[in-house]
């Protein structure tokens, strides 16, 4: 979709530095308060803060913020696509992923512009047009044969319903705007820059009441390049991630120790084991910290126990965070039973980077265990996360059962999903194996699973553990024959390495012998997230 400015507030008077550049997920929030801006009375919902980060993680290169001052007052979103999709007849849904930009594919010949929004308030300065000039410069950096995009018509409805009633047909109307005849504030802006009109789509964007649910289908085709020289072009996609990542799951043993500083002791030696083989990651399992309550002299009510360990949040984050930092690591905090500023109490995995970030990804599921015994409740946040390495996803043990979640991070852009888990014996296990090994399939991703071995008699609903950790992949020719980069022999204290390429997990995704993301039936089902 694409609007330009409809109020003639002049916040551009006082304007003294004006730039665009590439977006990044620090700029989320500012783009969601834009599109609340630029579309305001128009009655359309805006974009979620994972479908923003969505596009941002799959392709950096074609996502623009144009800034006034240091105030975000422009967004240009874009994916690479192929003419052969694009130029057919579709909708916004469709051609979008639903808004992620799952389409995005780096063998595509045309850039689809998703999104030209601009603050209101800032009209005069041509945002939209630079925002358009950028577009350009990248699909001829790109050598691609053009941009394709639906873009609005924010008058059409009042043109069709005027007292004259000049105009019987959408159609009618955009052919007196190509003729001059009508001014449209969208569509006579794509004109003058060039784009040419294919034709109307009926229903691309049914939100827009305006457009009365119609786009413009528009073409530019790029004078630079011809269709001898696009068939010869060679070019890797982003450029941005590293292309190999080591990844390092530790499998912990459950026992008793006698002091927070032994605890720590403990964590600190698979920190620099595994910092000394240069991991990128190291993985712990989920609920590891229970090992805190053992330090107690006889066992405690469930009520107690949980009251227990939530006191330690703080000293454990800190402590996490400060060995990332000095080990140059990041670390994947298993999981902790945290209470929230409400009372609730969620069990929350710090991932806790190595430039000293630290992010909170909470549970979305308890099991019926943790509901019964420690009173533990579901978050409600899932986002991908953006490390050095390349956007990651956490999923804690029993949401890997739910395949909707992996989905939702894999829109987000996640390559590598980490699976902390605590599971009591076998068959509990191979439900969050199994279940893993489809999320790798399905998302044509890397799954990484961390679990608890060992046991802590006086630790209620800690008595027994059976692990097996593992690094899992997709199944297709880049990767190990059975999916497995690496496996652990059962219940037994270990540690797994594997290195993961990045450029095998790009070419699989669009070139595999199957292609289980790009191949998607958007016109059928898409998944949405209720944000909160």
């Amino acid at each position: 979709m694409s609007t330009t400015p409809n109020t003639p507030d002049n916040a551009a008077d006082n304007v003294e530095r004006l730039t665009v550049r590439n977006a990044t997920p620090a700029d989320v929030p500012a783009i969601r308060a834009l599109f609340e801006r630029a579309y305001a009375g128009a009655g359309i919902g805006g974009y979620t803060s994972a479908m923003i980060r969505g596009q941002i993680n799959k392709f950096p290169e074609g996502q623009f913020v144009a800034e006034a001052d240091g105030e975000l007052i422009g967004f240009c979103s874009s994916f690479v696509i192929s003419g052969r999709v694009a130029l057919k007849p579709h909708d916004w849904t469709w051609i979008t992923g639903g808004g992620y930009a799952s389409r995005h594919d780096p063998n595509g010949d045309y850039l689809y512009g998703m999104e030209v929004c601009v603050d209101p308030a800032y009209r005069g300065l041509r945002i939209g047009q630079r925002l358009y000039d950028e577009r350009k410069k990248l699909a001829q950096a790109w050598a691609l044969k053009g941009i394709i995009y639906g873009g609005r018509l924010p008058t059409l409805r009042a043109a069709l319903t005027r007292d004259e009633n000049r105009y019987d047909t959408p159609e009618a109307y955009v052919e007196a705007v190509e003729a001059g005849r009508e001014h449209d504030p969208v569509l006579t802006f794509q004109l003058r820059n060039e784009f040419k009109v294919v034709g109307l789509m009926p229903g691309y964007w049914t939100e827009d009441t305006q457009s009365m649910g119609y786009g413009v289908h528009l073409l530019w085709r790029n004078p630079q390049v011809s269709d001898e020289l696009e068939e010869a072009r060679q070019k890797e996609y982003g450029g941005r991630l590293m292309d190999t990542v080591r990844v390092a799951t530790v499998q912990y043993q459950q026992r008793r120790v006698k002091s927070f500083d032994e605890f720590l002791d403990m964590i600190r030696y698979f920190v620099d084991v595994t910092a000394d083989y240069r991991a990128d990651f190291c993985v712990f399992p989920e609920l590891f910290s229970l090992q805190l309550l053992s330090m107690q002299d006889q066992e405690l009510s469930p009520a107690e126990a949980i009251d227990a360990l939530t006191r330690w949040t703080d000293p454990i984050k800190d402590a996490l965070r400060e060995m990332a930092v000095r080990y140059n690591i990041n670390i994947i905090g298993g999981s902790h039973p945290t209470k929230m500023p409400n009372g609730r109490v969620e069990n929350i995995c710090y991932i806790c980077l190595r430039d000293g970030e630290v992010h909170e990804q909470p549970k979305i599921h308890p099991t019926p265990n943790e509901v019964y015994w420690w009173n533990i409740e579901g978050g409600h946040d899932l986002a991908a996360i953006n490390t050095d390495c390349g956007p990651i996803g956490v999923l804690i043990c029993y949401d890997a059962e739910f395949p909707e979640l992996a989905r939702h991070l894999a829109d987000q852009g996640a390559n590598i999903i980490f699976v902390p888990f605590c599971t009591d014996e076998r068959q509990s296990y191979l439900r969050v194996r199994y279940c893993s090994q489809a999320r790798a399939v399905e998302n044509q991703c890397y799954v990484v699973m961390s679990g608890n071995c060992g046991n802590l008699p006086n630790v209620a609903n800690m008595d027994i553990q059976y692990a097996q950790s593992c690094i899992l992949t997709p199944c297709d020719f880049p990767f190990a024959r059975d999916g497995i980069a690496a496996d652990t022999s059962p219940n037994v204290e270990t540690v797994a390495f594997a290195d993961l390429g990045l450029k095998a997990l790009r070419e699989a995704r669009y070139e595999g012998t199957v292609q289980n993301l790009k191949d998607r039936r958007h016109d059928l089902y898409t998944t949405v997230w209720r944000e909160r």
